[in-house]
Parts: C-alpha cells; sequence; structure tokens
C-alpha cells in the first residue's frame, strides 16, 4: 500500500512539474491578441505599398540566388496579418472578421502575383536559380513547418510580454517566396511551376491558420457568435475534408520525393557493386527514376561489356530492390542500358575532344563572367589614376612652400629665392627645339663670402634634383 502511494505521489508531481513547465495558458492576453490580429488584417495605404517592396525584394533575390535578401523581404512582408485573422476568426466564430480577413488576403495575394509577374517580365536576368526550384514541389514536410510555425506564432502573439518570434516564422514558413515564383511561372508561362509554388503558398496559409485555430480554442477565446451543435458539428466535418483534400497532394509528392531517394541510394550501390569491369572503364552513368519504368544508363570505354555481362546487370537488379516485386516496390521496373565505346574509336575521340574543348570553353566564360566586375573596377581606377597624372602635368608639380621649409633648414646661409621655368634653346643636330627648365634664383646673406657661392650653388642644385627628382634644374644667385 505504501509503494502504491509513493508512485501515486509521483505521478501527481510529474503531471504537476510539467503543467507548470508547458502550460501556454499563464501569461496570456487574449484581448490584447485579438486586437493586434484584427489590426494587422488590412491592406491599404502603407501596408500595401510594404508588401509590393518586400515582393519586389524577395524576387530580386530569387533572380540572383540570395538567401539573405530572400530572409530580410520575408521580415518585411506583412503577409502573415490576414492569415492569423482567419484561424481567429474561425476559432472565435467571428464571421465578419472572416470575410475581411478572406477579402484582404486576396487582395494580398494579388499585388504580390501582379508585382512579380511584372518583375520577372521586366528581368534580362532568366536563370532558374536552386531558391527559385525550391518553391515548385510542396511536400509534407512544408505542411509540418507551416503548422509548427503557427503555432510558435500565435502561442508568442498571446503573451502580455511580446517576443521576436513572429520574425522568425514569417522565415520559417516562407510565405513571400512561393508567391513570387509564383509569378516567375506566370511571367515565363511555366503553368507548373506557377501551380506548385502556388499551392506552397496555400498549403502553408492554411496550415498556419489552423494552428492559430487550435490554440485559440484550447485557450479558450471568446466566441463572438454561438453556433447550435448541429451545424458546429457540420462546421467541423468540412473543416476536416478542407484540411485532408489540401494536404492529399503534398503528401504524394513527399511519397515520390521519397521514393525518388530510394531509388538512387539503391542504383548508386548496384553501379558501385556490380557495374565495374576489367578492360572495361565506367566513365560515366546516369539514373532516371520513374514509378513505372526507370533506367540507369552505363556508359563505358575499352574492350565490349558481352551480351552475359549485360544480361547479368539486368538479373542483379532483383538483389537491390529495383525491381517491383515487393508490397512496396520503389519502381515497377528498371532497364540497364550499356553505350559501349571502343577506345580506338574515331567518333568517340571526336565527341571527347569536343566535349574537352566545350569545357574549356564554358571554363573561360566562367571565368571572364566572375572577373567581369573586377575588370571594369580596375579600368576604371586605372582611368582615375590617368587623369590624375594628366592634371598634375598640366600645372606646377613643384612643392614651392614645402621647398621653401627644406632648402632654409639644410642651407641656412640662403637669405631668400624664388622659383619659376624658364625657356631655353637646345640644339640637337641640325634641330633646334625649345626645352623648358625649373629655376630657382637664390640670394644669400651678407656672411657668405664670394670665394664660397659657387660651391653653395652646387650644392643648392644637387640636393634639388634628388629632392624633386629631376636633372633638369638651373641655380643662379641675383
Amino acid at each position: 500500500m505504501k509503494e502504491n502511494s509513493n508512485s501515486r505521489y509521483l505521478v501527481v508531481a510529474v503531471r504537476r512539474f510539467l503543467r507548470h513547465i508547458l502550460s501556454i495558458k499563464d501569461g496570456t492576453d487574449v484581448q490584447a491578441t485579438i486586437e493586434g490580429i484584427k489590426r494587422d488584417i488590412g491592406f491599404r495605404g502603407p501596408t500595401a505599398w510594404i508588401l509590393i517592396f518586400s515582393i519586389f525584394i524577395a524576387s530580386i533575390g530569387l533572380n540572383v540566388n540570395s538567401t539573405a535578401v530572400i530572409i530580410g523581404a520575408m521580415l518585411i512582408s506583412p503577409l502573415m496579418g490576414p492569415i492569423l485573422g482567419i484561424g481567429l476568426s474561425i476559432g472565435t466564430n467571428d464571421f465578419e472578421t472572416l470575410l475581411r480577413s478572406l477579402k484582404n488576403l486576396g487582395i494580398a495575394v494579388s499585388i504580390a502575383l501582379i508585382t512579380s509577374t511584372l518583375y520577372f517580365s521586366l528581368t534580362p536576368l532568366n536563370i532558374e536559380q536552386s531558391e527559385l526550384l525550391a518553391r515548385t514541389q510542396p511536400t509534407i514536410l512544408d505542411v509540418l513547418v507551416a503548422l509548427f510555425g503557427g503555432f510558435a506564432g500565435i502561442v508568442a502573439g498571446s503573451r502580455k510580454e511580446k517576443s521576436s518570434v513572429i520574425p522568425g516564422v514569417a522565415i520559417a514558413t516562407a510565405l513571400m517566396p512561393p508567391l513570387c515564383t509564383a509569378g516567375y511561372g506566370l511571367a515565363t508561362l511555366k503553368m507548373n511551376y506557377f501551380f506548385g509554388a502556388f499551392y506552397l503558398f496555400f498549403i502553408n496559409s492554411v496550415f498556419i491558420s489552423l494552428a492559430t485555430f487550435l490554440v485559440v480554442k484550447y485557450l479558450k477565446f471568446p466566441h463572438v457568435s454561438f453556433l447550435n451543435p448541429i451545424k458546429a458539428k457540420r462546421y467541423r466535418i468540412v473543416l476536416i475534408l478542407f484540411l485532408i483534400i489540401t494536404i492529399i497532394p503534398s503528401g504524394v509528392i513527399f511519397y515520390r520525393v521519397i521514393q525518388e531517394t530510394r531509388f538512387t541510394i539503391a542504383a548508386e550501390n548496384f553501379i558501385a557493386e556490380k557495374c565495374y569491369f576489367d578492360g572495361s572503364e565506367l566513365i560515366s552513368k546516369k539514373v532516371t527514376y520513374s514509378d513505372t519504368l526507370s533506367t540507369i544508363d552505363l556508359y563505358y570505354l575499352g574492350n565490349d561489356v558481352s551480351d552475359e555481362r549485360k544480361m547479368h546487370l539486368q538479373d542483379m537488379l532483383l538483389n537491390y530492390g529495383l525491381v517491383g516485386t515487393s508490397r512496396f516496390p520503389i519502381t515497377k521496373k528498371t532497364v540497364v542500358r550499356v553505350h559501349q565505346e571502343t577506345d580506338m574509336s574515331i567518333d568517340f575521340e571526336k565527341r571527347m575532344t569536343d566535349f574537352n574543348n566545350d569545357l574549356r570553353l564554358n571554363i573561360l566564360e566562367d571565368i571572364y563572367t566572375k572577373n567581369e566586375q573586377s575588370i571594369r573596377d580596375k579600368d576604371l581606377k586605372i582611368k582615375l589614376l590617368e587623369d590624375e597624372v594628366f592634371r598634375l602635368n598640366k600645372k606646377d608639380t613643384i612643392p614651392y612652400k614645402q621647398v621653401n621649409k627644406e632648402i632654409k633648414y639644410h642651407f641656412s646661409e640662403v637669405e631668400k629665392y624664388s622659383f619659376a621655368k624658364a625657356t631655353q634653346v637646345v640644339s640637337i643636330g641640325d634641330t633646334v627645339q625649345m626645352d623648358t627648365i625649373p629655376l630657382f634664383a637664390v640670394s644669400f646673406n651678407k656672411q657668405v663670402k664670394v670665394s664660397e657661392k659657387d660651391d653653395l650653388k652646387s650644392r643648392i642644385s644637387e640636393w634639388l634634383q634628388i629632392r624633386l627628382n629631376t636633372k633638369n634644374i638651373k641655380v643662379i644667385e641675383y
């Protein structure tokens, strides 16, 4: 009896501890949360312009494959407001707020699609980057991210003390990039991109709203109106069916992704263990997945791969699960296709030469593209330096004030001096040219003897030649 009592006490203590740690009801500010969500629903004036600017930023980020720019756009975006408003209005039976939230979400989506379509129609950069392609095939994992992100957002938003969780939710659930990718699909008429990206935005919105609805119900926010039990039951059935219909396509896509990953792993193991032969070098391979007929293409150089070996490879597929015999097969059928080239094949050597030439060309093009901006910057700097040299050559380059200080320091005998540019006639062979040289006229103090003046002028001339880095200097006395 004593052991049962101790066990019961331990269970009660653990439950109290977990309730204390995990409770989200403490510190909830219901009225402020409702007012805050309703305040962020509207899209007009500054909010609409902020959305337009953030869409442009996200589109540019997708266009240049910059994750940092995309994250910045998601932080700016005001899209979370009407989505949280939908979840709140459903949880509190506030049909007026529901209609207002749906209307503003439709306005926001329209603005986003028009803006992103306009950008991608005008931009000269039409490369499909990885950040853009990542938003075209939503899976069940995106559903989970949206659901847990929505939970984090509404729980943080319901606190009296506000935190920085909402911006993190905006980044994690990634509402902006899918809309921009949908705009890209419209601009390029690639409707599979449009539908895939828009579906990703749709499931993100639905499951953020679902998380908001569940937390609002759990925290028992006050109802604006009440439904009779029959309508409430019908209401829940419709909601559950809607969620199931929404989640089914993402589940199908996720299942295909899993199957393709399984096939790739099994095919790589098969190639590594069974497809290398003496005298025949495997130079390339290509694995293509399909749920009905998948292919493994093998490209050999050297001795011929015999028909017996080809049949053996086909038979070995069963051991790696690459033939649909199990209850949940990876693929129904896989075909191994051997492409053989002998080492003396002129056509093959020609193709390899062409390939190497194309490869070198691509490498050079890539190097040029990456360094083009650097080259332009260097050319600009060179031009600026040339302009500066030309400007300096046009003006008097003798640092008169500095030389005036230094000459009096080195030669205390100099009382004063002046500078001018003198023109002299120079004979070179049969031709006569005019030359301009710096002319320094110095005046010595009375203590300098006449016999010492020539030596002083010579020393001053040598010093000026070194100081000004020129030999064409003449020193005279006045």
